[in-house]
């Protein structure tokens, strides 16, 4: 824990004292302390039992001035780990919504993906793979695993996998979507490989070559890759880093073009991480029925939520139309390449697919993971995560917030990166190359787009613990901003 100095209680005389209460005094203590720094964005302050000491207060006294302060959104009272300093609202400027909408084009993903791919940085600033501890959720996971291998019995090893999945493990699932709200019969959910597989299917289920699909802006680059691999068109809605994809923007595609299906992430979207309001989810289910449209929700980072995870835009669905998709990979292991997806209309074609495409999926790997949901675990290891990513995110914004020029930040309360804008004459493009001499990597804007928007943009992520070489190359990257 960082050590700080005491700050000196102010000078006053006994009758001003008198008239004012010792909480306010207090609080302004800890307003000044904020202020000067003393306790960073994303810091935890002294515990109440330090504070009682070092400003010779009672326990009530520290705690009615701590609450005020967490009343004007300077702090946040965490369970079970203290008070930490937070974002006053208003205190970053957000990025600026996007209007442009662009007739229906072809994909063509950079082959700039792939060098970022290939440095093991999707989501982090740093090249290669650091080593250190695993976090106590991938400890038990990988022992439930374990168990799971051992357990096999008889020629089991000689035997596929059911084209929809193990059963325990779908059962566990549709019991973790209805705790957000989402009633799903075992038969209507189906194991896949992964999110990006789950988005494949969906896609060859319900388009062909040719068809228009909107898809958000800026948006996830492994979408566009799909895209640009089944030969589908793709329109850009404009999406705002707070709300998501618009529906008026969405509307006014739909009476110009025929869309086909529209892909969107209602929950902390990349790479702003936007929530979607229910108004606007509604909006969409609606424009979906109205053009017979299909809507595939990638639901990967819900689990990120930082307080209760959102509904997914499933829960909604009446009539069919929305296909669910999503997996693990983001929530708990990139390693763990298990998604899922609910078909809807389209479930039955999406389980042909996938025995075309997977044949099947491992049943050990799928029990261990079942085994981990039914016993808490999986349960326990969100709880400490959105505590950690809360955290995490908000040491990238303090750091964020004292770099040089005009930029905007998104300010997420789930997912796994922000979106940052920079002076309009910035080119990111530009900067990778220079960073990567440097011995970072960014993740430019151009890449979340298929029209090249947003070359003055980029995505950072807070998956990592700030170790002091990333805020090193934080501090790196901020000194190439500056001609």
């Amino acid at each position: 824990m960082t050590k700080y100095s005491p700050i000196p209680a102010p000078t006053q005389s006994p009758s001003t004292a008198d008239q004012e209460f010792r909480y306010q005094q207090l609080e302004q203590q800890l307003l000044a302390g904020i202020q000067q720094q003393r306790w960073r964005l994303g810091e935890r302050l002294p515990s109440i039992r330090d504070l009682c000491q070092q400003f010779e207060a009672s326990k009530a006294t520290v705690q009615h001035a701590l609450q005020r302060l967490e009343a004007q959104g300077l702090l946040e009272a965490r369970p079970k780990s203290g008070f930490y300093v937070t974002l006053r609202p208003g205190a970053i400027s957000p990025p600026q919504a996007r209007n442009r909408l662009e007739p229906p084009q072809p994909v063509n993903v950079s082959q700039l993906l792939l060098d970022i791919m290939r440095r093991s940085a999707a989501f982090d600033i740093l090249p290669g793979r650091p080593s250190g501890d695993l976090p106590p959720g991938i400890v038990a996971l990988n022992r439930s695993i374990g168990r799971a291998l051992r357990r096999q019995r008889g020629d089991d090893y000689l035997y596929y996998d059911d084209p929809a999945g193990l059963p325990a493990l779908r059962e566990q699932l549709c019991l973790h979507l209805s705790r957000r709200g989402c009633q799903l019969p075992v038969d209507q959910l189906a194991i896949t490989s992964g999110c990006q597989h789950a988005l494949f299917l969906a896609l060859m289920a319900c388009c062909k070559a040719g068809d228009v699909v909107a898809v958000e802006s800026p948006g996830f680059y492994g979408l566009l890759q799909l895209l640009e691999q089944l030969q589908l068109q793709v329109i850009e809605i404009p999406s705002p880093t707070s709300t998501g994809m618009d529906p008026d923007a969405l509307e006014a595609a739909l009476a110009r073009w025929p869309i086909r299906a529209c892909i969107v992430s209602p929950a902390f979207s990349t790479p702003g991480g936007a929530l979607m309001p229910d108004a606007h989810r509604q909006r969409l289910l609606t424009l979906a029925e109205q053009h017979d449209m299909a809507m595939i929700e990638d639901d990967i980072y819900a689990d990120t939520a930082f307080a209760t995870p959102p509904d997914p835009l499933k829960a909604l669905d009446q009539h069919g139309r929305v296909i669910l998709c999503s997996s693990f990979s983001k929530s708990l292991s990139r390693d763990l390449r298990l998604g899922w997806i609910s078909g809807g209309r389209w479930h039955a074609r999406i389980l042909h697919l996938k025995l075309v495409t997977q044949l099947a999926s491992s049943r050990s790997l799928q029990q261990g993971v079942a085994d981990f949901l039914e016993d808490g675990s999986f349960s326990s290891h969100l709880r400490r995560q959105k505590y950690l990513l809360r955290e995490q995110r908000d040491r990238l914004l303090a750091a964020l917030r004292i770099w040089p020029g005009n930029h905007r930040i998104s300010t997420p309360e789930g997912g796994l990166a922000v979106w940052l804008e920079l002076d309009q004459d910035a080119d990111t493009l530009t900067l990778y190359p220079q960073a990567l001499q440097a011995g970072v990597v960014i993740t430019p804007g151009p890449l979340f787009s298929a029209s090249g928007q947003f070359h003055h943009c980029l995505r950072l992520s807070f998956a990592h613990d700030w170790t002091p070489s990333r805020l090193q190359a934080l501090q790196t990257l901020s000194g190439l901003l500056v001609p």
